[in-house]
């Protein structure tokens, strides 16, 4: 096994200015059978590598890297203990692939439980879970209950739209789908329609939206469907059910009638040095019984068809998923990006 040594992580940290939580320590993750670099916040995934080990008795160890990862692993190179990513948005998952980092897997498996349009062409990422980006409105506030994504930006929402920065990659990959569907000057005019409508400067995540509407700072948001669940379940904090019990969640739709989708997913490491036994981890988390995990856990879509959401998602409503593909929403991330900075988004309405 290829030893973790102190010299690697030193060039990993020298590669990126990451916030670096280790599940464990260097003993453990040499011992590991998978070593996971993650972007997604250990707890969520625990459960399930806990389900993996109980099946299969091999052991695995999470080092949690919120920035930089493609950076940590690259600075690591051939000596890099990683044997997989996981990660959110397809925005960091092609960030993966491009800087080379990951390889190819070919796998029945895999094939057969990740329908097409959630796996990468090229075979070097596959999707999870999925996730909606849907409109959280007030319920005491907004009478209406279908909404598209070109209506958020008709001047009626004026001083009524709450957003987190249009350069975080969930808001970057629906602006990248929305030039796939209409172009990129179509694209434009629509984020400078929401940029006019916002009630303040985007700023915090999808739950401070949520919160901003409980405290009638705004009356719709854009967000995540899983944070919905979170909050609503959230019993550490429970000023967080107050908030998700503030707001309904609307499926947002462009002119074919289906909703964005981002998704988390995994990618086999480049160099990884337990290739056999990631592969296994692959193929349990795209099984029936991971996928119900997340689904009743975690409050996210299965990707693989037919297993149930939770009962608490089923109550947001039916998700069509958008089809067009996530590789095609990958390439249209630079012009987004490019989008928010010209027209200023996240300095705050302008007219």
């Amino acid at each position: 096994m290829r030893p973790f040594s102190p010299r690697n992580l030193a060039a990993g940290f020298a590669a990126s200015l990451s916030t670096l939580a280790l599940a464990g320590t260097t003993t453990a993750a040499n011992a590991a059978d998978v070593n996971i670099y993650t972007s997604r916040q250990p707890e969520l995934i625990q459960p399930l590598l806990d389900a993996f080990t109980e099946e299969t008795g091999l052991t695995t160890a999470t080092i949690f890297i919120d920035k930089g990862l493609e950076e940590r692993i690259a600075a690591e190179g051939a000596n890099s203990p990683a044997d997989l990513i996981m990660t959110v948005d397809i925005g960091r998952l092609d960030a993966a692939k491009q800087a080379g980092v990951v390889q190819p897997v070919e796998n029945d498996t895999l094939e057969a439980n990740i329908p097409e349009n959630f796996r990468d062409g090229e075979k070097e990422w596959f999707a999870l879970t999925a996730r909606g980006r849907v409109v959280y409105a007030s319920k005491d506030r907004v009478d209406v209950d279908q909404i598209s994504y070109e209506d958020l930006a008709d001047p009626k929402w004026k001083g009524r739209l709450c957003t987190r920065s249009g350069q975080h990659q969930y808001n970057i990959a629906l602006i990248a789908a929305y030039i796939a569907h209409y172009g990129e000057d179509a694209a434009r005019d629509w984020v400078e329609g929401l940029r006019d409508n916002l009630a303040r400067r985007p700023e915090g995540g999808d739950r401070d939206q949520a919160k901003a509407i409980f405290a009638g700072e705004c009356d719709i948001a854009i967000g995540n469907t899983y944070y919905v669940g979170k909050m609503a379940t959230n019993e550490k904090e429970p000023e967080q059910k107050e908030w998700a019990d503030a707001i309904k969640v609307i499926m947002p739709t462009f002119d074919n009638g289906l909703t964005h989708v981002n998704i988390s997913g995994v990618s086999l490491a480049k160099n990884a040095p337990h290739k056999d036994n990631a592969v296994k981890l692959m193929e349990f988390l795209s099984s029936d019984e991971a996928q119900k995990i997340y689904a009743e856990l975690n409050y996210e879509y299965p990707v693989e068809p037919g297993i149930e959401t939770s009962e608490l998602v089923k109550s947001f409503g039916e998700l069509k998923p958008d089809t067009i593909s996530l590789d095609e929403i990958a390439r249209h991330r630079a012009e987004a990006s490019r989008i928010v900075d010209e027209i200023g988004y996240d300095n705050g309405p302008q007219s």
